[in-house]
């Protein structure tokens, strides 16, 4: 009996380990041997998929403390769990031996071990019964007894689904259930009807440039995505056309609304955003050195541009100026339809329209309306800590900047960061960390609170950042791996973008707060 393990790397791919044995007898049982800390385990080999080294994994909220993370593998979301957590044994950093045993039951899940030592065939008279087994795990979770295999004394047989069973119940309750995928997509929409914007108020996307606040309104704006690493040069174009981009297989022509004000240009940063704007089937990717918030601003606070700056032609762009913070702030209002009248636009559009001439139409299949499709949902990106999670766009009401103190309620309930006057009314705030058991960090002016109507009651949100708005074709969303009942509720589904190496972990905002909380946060809301 020989043993051979080879090794292939391709792209990006996690390395595979391949297993093959000449098998001279049909009686013998094939298992996988691998160790953690000191001990030696076997596994069978039947729902042992493959071995591969330990990918970058995204980490869950909410989800056992044992799970590492969501990793993606070959397009597929692949959980990551720690045998060292589940056994209780100290951890440690990985090294070139660490390794992955990818198993089925009921779902693909990654254990982590400390090294594969190799694949064997057992003979049945050595494979003892688990009943006079006492070691160093829990016997519960073993299956038998190899003795005197691979040059080890003894050899304890992992039973994967019983430790399935034990550490992950929704995982084992999803392999009994036919209809576990019904399942997992199941959503509560209790709560999830968002109060519709009135007439009297604007609801707009702010923005800065070179130091100034700008704004949008938000039925304008398509999405709103990070720069791309590389942009695509026009030459003899105008300086306040910076090129074009690729925006799912569609040329986007970039402008930079900086040159457009005659201010002085800026290389782009993390901290840079296109707004993609509309009119028509038109669309341009408008450079600003930052996105703030989203806000809903009264009419009554909303002036037109005083007459004696009103100004013709190429800065007709601003026409209205909203007052905020009782006149302490004022943002422009820029209007889209005089924005496309701009010079800067037109030759931006002429521009991707002597490209898509000069690459023989291999982008007019998919240059017309950029609408939102059947084919694709628009989410709000935000990011905690290094992870990135979103929430559907219809589900934000505004986003707002933190203020510099929230006011603590006595009696408030324990999850209730403070409160804030939003426009007249009481707003619950809520840090988003502590809700999804993250550890906290100070305040910062990266952070903001975005605010949904939940139940009936608005509660906004502490989030690290808003990233983004972003398109994302429903054929990349996939159900998330079902670790726990709460986790499943709140983030039942995952993006993931494999071309980006992104994983974004999509929220349902009705379970952001359960019922109980919710009864708490009305009362709070009438009693302020």
């Amino acid at each position: 009996m020989t043993t051979e393990t080879v090794e292939h790397r391709s792209n990006n791919a996690p390395v595979v380990e391949h297993s093959a044995i000449d098998i001279q007898e049909s009686d013998i049982r094939q298992f996988v041997t691998f160790i953690v800390g000191d001990e030696v385990f076997a596994v069978d080999m039947a729902p042992v998929q493959e071995i591969i080294r330990v990918p970058d994994v995204v980490r869950v909220p909410l989800a056992p403390h044992t799970l590492e993370g969501l990793a993606n593998l070959r397009g597929k979301v692949l959980p990551i769990i720690s045998l060292r957590r589940i056994f209780g044994f100290e951890e440690r950093e990985y090294d070139d031996s660490t390794r992955a045993v990818v198993i089925d039951q009921g779902q693909p899940l990654g254990f982590v071990v400390d090294k594969v030592s190799s694949v064997v065939g057992v003979e049945p008279a050595k494979i003892e019964d688990v009943e006079s087994i006492r070691g160093t795990i829990d016997s519960d979770l073993l299956s038998g007894l190899l003795k005197n295999v691979g040059g080890h004394h003894m050899i304890m047989v992992m039973d994967f689904a019983k430790l399935i069973e034990k550490e992950f119940a929704d995982i084992a309750a999803l392999s009994r259930s036919s209809g576990g995928d019904n399942l997992l997509r199941a959503k509560n929409k209790e709560g999830a009807n968002e109060e519709e914007a009135t007439s009297d108020e604007l609801q707009l996307v702010s923005f800065a440039v070179a130091g100034q606040e700008y704004a949008i309104s938000i039925e304008d704006v398509q999405e709103i995505v990070q720069m791309p690493e590389h942009v695509i040069q026009v030459p003899h174009s105008e300086a306040h056309v910076l090129g074009v981009m690729t925006l799912r297989n569609r040329l986007l022509p970039l402008v930079s609304l900086r040159r457009m004000f005659g201010l002085s240009p800026q290389d782009a940063n993390e901290h840079s955003r296109i707004v993609v704007v509309a009119l028509g089937s038109a669309s341009v990717g408008v450079v600003m050195d930052s996105v703030n918030e989203v806000l809903r601003v009264a009419k009554v606070h909303v002036d037109n541009m005083p007459g004696l700056l009103a100004r013709e032609g190429d800065l007709s762009d601003i026409t209205e100026i909203c007052r905020l913070d009782e006149g302490k702030r004022l943002v422009s209002i820029i209007s889209v339809g005089n924005l496309f009248r701009h010079s800067a636009i037109k030759e931006a559009l002429y521009t991707v329209d002597n490209l898509r001439k000069d690459t023989s139409g291999q982008f007019s299949d998919h240059a017309e309306n950029d609408e939102i499709t059947e084919d694709e949902e628009q989410v709000v990106v935000f990011r905690l800590d290094k992870e990135e999670f979103g929430v559907p766009i219809e589900s934000v009401q505004e986003i707002v900047r933190v203020p510099d103190q929230l006011t603590h309620v006595p009696k408030a309930p324990a999850f209730v960061e403070g409160v804030i006057n939003l426009r007249g009314a009481v707003l619950p705030v809520i840090d988003q960390r502590l809700r999804l058991g993250l550890t906290t960090t100070p305040r910062n002016d990266r952070q903001r609170i975005m605010v949904f109507l939940l139940g009936g009651v608005r509660t906004g949100f502490i989030v690290d950042s808003v990233t983004e708005v972003l398109k994302i074709p429903k054929v990349d969303i996939e159900s998330a791996p079902h670790l726990s009942g709460e986790q499943a509720k709140l983030i039942g589904r995952v993006a993931n973008l494999e071309k980006q190496k992104r994983i974004i972990q999509l929220i349902e905002p009705s379970q952001l707060i359960e019922s109980l909380e919710l009864k708490s946060l009305a009362e709070l809301e009438s009693s302020t």
